[in-house]
């Protein structure tokens, strides 16, 4: 496992604590690490998101359950539990 230095919810500034508070939601859960390895670079963070909303939420050939099966199988395929 790669061990990669993230800025914790309680430490981040900025467009980053925005971009936390806007992901962990009104039960103010913790930020997936799956997301927070690109702490360093909030910018990236946000291009990562609207990617996710458009592969997952943009106009497709595919259905949601489709898209949702696909990376259900690719996480399998690659042992990650997300």
């Amino acid at each position: 496992m790669a061990w990669i230095k993230v800025i914790n919810e309680n430490e981040a500034k900025g467009k980053l604590k925005k971009l936390y508070d806007r992901l962990m939601g009104p039960d103010k859960s913790q930020v997936a690490n799956i997301l927070k390895v690109h702490s360093l670079n909030p910018d990236v963070l946000e291009a990562h998101l609207n990617l996710y909303r458009r592969v997952m939420f943009g106009q497709s050939g595919l259905s949601r359950a489709q898209r949702e099966m696909i990376a259900v199988v690719v996480s399998s395929v690659n042992s990650c539990h997300y």
